[in-house]
C-alpha cells in the first residue's frame, strides 16, 4: 500500500463520515501525525475532521488526552489500556463523534521480546459506544510500520462507521 492508496482510503472515510454526519479526531503516538496528514490531504476534510493530537511523549498522553499516569506506569505506552484511554480522551477533549488512537513501536529500536518492533495498539471510539481495541504486529522498516498503521487506522474508522 502506497501514499496514493492511503489517500484513497482517507477519501472513502471522508465520504462515509459526511454521510453519517460525524466529526473525527485522531490521537497518535508512533505515527507522529501521519493519520491526520492523510486525512487533511483530502480537500474539504475540515467538514469531517475536527483535530489530531500528536502525543509522542508519555507526558503529552497524560496532559493532552488524560491518560492516567498509573496506566502508563503499569502497562507501558504501547498497550491496550493506553490506546483505549487515548481514544476516549480524544473524544472528551474535542468536538469529534469518533476517534482513533495508535501507540506502538515503529523501530528500528525500542522493541522487546514481549513487544517487538512493529507492535501497534489501536483503539476506535464513538460517542455513546464501546471503545474497540486491537493489536497488530507489522513487518518492515520504520516507514513501512508507520504506513501500515495509518492504513489500518483509517480502515478501522471506515468499519466503525458502516
Amino acid at each position: 500500500m502506497n501514499e496514493d492508496d492511503i489517500t484513497v482510503m482517507a477519501q472513502k472515510m471522508g465520504r462515509v463520515a459526511r454521510r453519517r454526519g460525524v466529526m473525527i479526531a485522531t490521537a497518535e503516538s508512533c505515527t507522529g501525525g501521519g493519520i491526520a496528514a492523510a486525512i487533511t490531504r483530502v480537500p474539504g476534510s475540515a467538514r469531517w475532521f475536527d483535530r489530531g493530537f500528536v502525543t509522542y511523549h508519555n507526558l503529552a498522553k497524560h496532559q493532552m488526552l488524560g491518560v492516567r499516569e498509573a496506566t502508563l506506569h503499569r502497562y507501558g505506552a504501547v498497550s491496550e489500556a493506553v490506546a483505549r484511554q487515548m481514544a476516549a480522551g480524544a473524544l472528551r477533549r474535542s468536538q469529534a463523534d469518533v476517534s482513533v488512537s495508535v501507540t506502538g513501536i515503529a523501530g528500528p529500536g525500542g522493541g522487546s521480546k514481549e513487544k517487538p518492533v512493529g507492535t501497534v495498539w489501536f483503539a476506535w471510539a464513538a460517542k455513546g459506544g464501546e471503545v474497540q481495541s486491537r493489536m497488530f504486529r507489522f513487518k518492515g522498516d520504520r516507514y513501512e510500520v508507520r504506513r501500515q498503521t495509518v492504513a489500518m487506522a483509517l480502515q478501522g474508522i471506515i468499519d466503525l462507521l458502516k
